[in-house]
């Protein structure tokens, strides 16, 4: 029969709530407990039996965040088949959730922290430069549109497609979506560029145009690598601005 759209959308609303009590010995655990059990009361109308499922999802988990959706779907289908008496053991359940956290961490990070957010930052700097109106809201939906639509809808694909949402169609789709943003990204950094280099149409000097198509270089050169962080990029090119600033 399935279970009802309503109780995956209510999984995917509280997947909000993913990392609310996140510890170093089970992480996502128990948010991910959190997230599943309207779909475990569906299922398990013995509280005693609910309980003890749900006890065997606050063991440990991690993933990206937004992608949890879909291992979350993936896996209230397993509990839907182990709840009809079908073979879904809790070792088996326990592996998928596994595989799924590892394969969904590795797509998540280079969607929404090297794509994404750096693409929704840089929309929003255009804005800016451009001298349109809402570069915080621009920002904002931006990101929230893939964002909210994936941690809700995730849930609905990832208890569509099973066990398999990680390999299939959806992964070719997010894959696309990737280059998609990387392309529409080197874009707007052009058009960033541009109004730095000749602001109201007048050329900056020659040693700012340098030090920018410098920064930008380096910036390309050192985006790929773990350290240091883009957060430690950000803050010691602050920290130069407020210097320069000073002296100046």
């Amino acid at each position: 029969m399935g279970l009802p759209s309503r109780t995956l959308t209510r999984v995917g609303l509280r997947a909000s709530l993913l990392q609310a009590t996140w510890n170093y010995e089970r992480q996502q655990g128990v948010g991910w407990a959190y997230a599943i059990a309207p779909a475990l009361e569906r299922l398990y109308p013995d509280p005693t039996i609910r309980a003890a499922r749900l006890a065997e999802h606050t063991a440990y988990f991690n993933t990206q965040p937004t992608l949890a959706s879909l291992a979350l779907g993936a896996v209230v289908r397993l509990e839907e088949a182990r709840a009809q008496g079908q073979a879904s053991e809790p070792d088996a359940i326990a592996r998928v959730k596994s595989v799924l956290g590892s394969s969904l961490a590795a797509l998540g990070d280079r969607l929404f922290w090297f794509t994404l957010r750096p693409f929704a930052a840089c929309l929003g700097i255009m804005f800016v430069l451009l001298g349109w109106p809402g570069p915080a809201i621009a920002m904002w939906l931006t990101y929230n549109a893939v964002h909210q639509s994936l941690r809700i809808m995730g849930v609905h694909w990832g208890y569509a497609e099973g066990p398999s949402v990680a390999a299939g169609a959806l992964r070719g789709r997010l894959e696309t979506l990737i280059g998609a943003l990387g392309r529409l990204g080197a874009l707007v950094i052009g058009v960033i560029m541009a109004a730095l280099m000749v602001p109201g149409g007048d050329p900056s000097p020659m040693g700012f145009q340098l030090l920018l198509a410098g920064g930008l270089a380096l910036g390309l050169m050192t985006v790929q690598r773990s350290r240091p962080s883009p957060t430690e990029w950000a803050l010691a090119l602050g920290a130069l601005a407020v210097v320069v600033t000073w002296r100046h």
